[in-house]
């Protein structure tokens, strides 16, 4: 797999990450986010609902890049991608939902901690990885450490898990680094998400 996502997740840097319980919910936290200048989201499958808010805020905020996170298996990865979504993201290293990914040109990216994680997503075609958890795995720190021995490579990171308002911009100062996720934005309300917005930009 190319560094198409991660390019594409460049022009945000920061990634908000949503856990939506509910259809309604799940919609006006997405226009929030449009109408914030912020239109992009990794809906997470940890709910019911996310498959629906995937399908209907494709739908009706176009405008929006959206992916799907929390994909453990391959039907999940079918019905993140036939509701809609332009990527997906996972907690952790799965061959098998790689290699069906892979099969159906699917933008996915495995969730890595370890060089032994890298190299094995990397011999299936992998080249952008979510490193998860970002801040509990080590940090920024243990990032650099990781990354160093495949620099040549050209492979890009979205750390996830402890980012926050206060340290994202030392996450995206890593040149390895695309975008980082925000899970706080969850939750966060307008004021909070253009902070998010303006510091994207500041970088």
């Amino acid at each position: 797999m190319t560094t198409a996502i991660g390019d594409t997740l460049a022009r945000y840097k920061i990634i908000p990450v949503l856990v939506l319980e509910d259809l309604e919910s799940g919609l006006r936290r997405c226009e929030m986010l449009c109408e914030c200048g912020l239109p992009v989201a990794e809906i997470t499958f940890r709910t019911k609902a996310a498959e629906s808010v995937i399908r209907e805020a494709s739908r009706r905020f176009p405008e929006m890049f959206i992916g799907a996170g929390t994909v453990l298996n391959t039907a999940d990865l079918h019905r993140a991608f036939d509701a809609g979504a332009k990527f997906a993201v996972a907690p952790g290293f799965n061959p098998t939902v790689v290699r069906e990914a892979m099969k159906n040109g699917y933008a996915f990216a495995p969730g890595i901690c370890t060089p032994s994680e890298i190299e094995q997503a990397y011999e299936l075609g992998c080249r952008f990885f979510k490193f998860f958890p970002a801040e509990a795995a080590g940090g920024v720190k243990m990032l650099k450490s990781i990354a160093a021995p495949y620099k040549h490579l050209g492979i890009k990171f979205m750390p996830t898990g402890g980012v926050t308002i206060d340290n994202a911009a030392e996450w995206l100062a890593v040149p390895e680094v695309s975008a980082a996720g925000g899970t706080w934005l969850n939750k966060a309300d307008a004021e909070g998400i253009r902070k998010a917005v303006a510091l994207a930009k500041s970088l």
